[in-house]
């Protein structure tokens, strides 16, 4: 591999153009927000750890939450010369490692990230083109910045694309 690794970690968020690549490594409920320009060949990557920034008092790590990392993301990539237009998603994670811990009506916090994630790609205007979320396995995901293609690994499935 030409470039360089891009190690973006639990609720971090990165943003990279040309060559290399994206990484991020044991997604668990966690969820992968993946943006990507074709046309410049520009990525960007959130590791989410919370639906909202309700649920921390944690609030200046952007990365961490659905509604603060898709906007910085977006913002990083125009400077970077990717056209918000242009941008599509990938979501990946948002397993329930732990669903039989939860209560009875309570949806677990993988799916509430997925959902989380959802809402905040539609309100910033982003299709979301591809999901390899929930079951019960964590995942660990690298975007090649050159091509755009996706690599989804777990332990109990390999490798696929996304």
């Amino acid at each position: 591999m030409t470039g360089r690794e891009h190690i973006v970690g639990l609720a971090e968020l990165q943003v990279a153009r040309g060559a290399g690549r994206l990484i991020t490594l044991g997604l668990g409920s966690c969820v992968a927000i993946v943006l990507y320009d074709e046309t410049t060949r520009t990525g960007g990557l959130a590791h989410v750890l919370l639906p909202s920034k309700i649920m921390s008092r944690i609030r200046d790590a952007p990365g961490r939450y659905p509604e603060t990392a898709v906007p910085v993301l977006l913002d990083a990539m125009a400077d970077l010369g990717a056209g918000r237009g242009q941008i599509k998603a990938r979501l990946i994670g948002g397993a329930s490692m732990f669903a039989s811990l939860s209560p009875a009506g309570v949806l677990p916090m993988g799916e509430r990230n997925v959902v989380a994630s959802r809402e905040a790609l539609a309100t910033a205007g982003i299709d979301i083109v591809a999901e390899r979320v929930g079951s019960d396995f964590g995942r660990s995901v690298s975007v090649d910045l050159a091509t755009g293609k996706v690599e989804v690994s777990s332990v109990r499935h390999g490798v696929e694309y996304c």
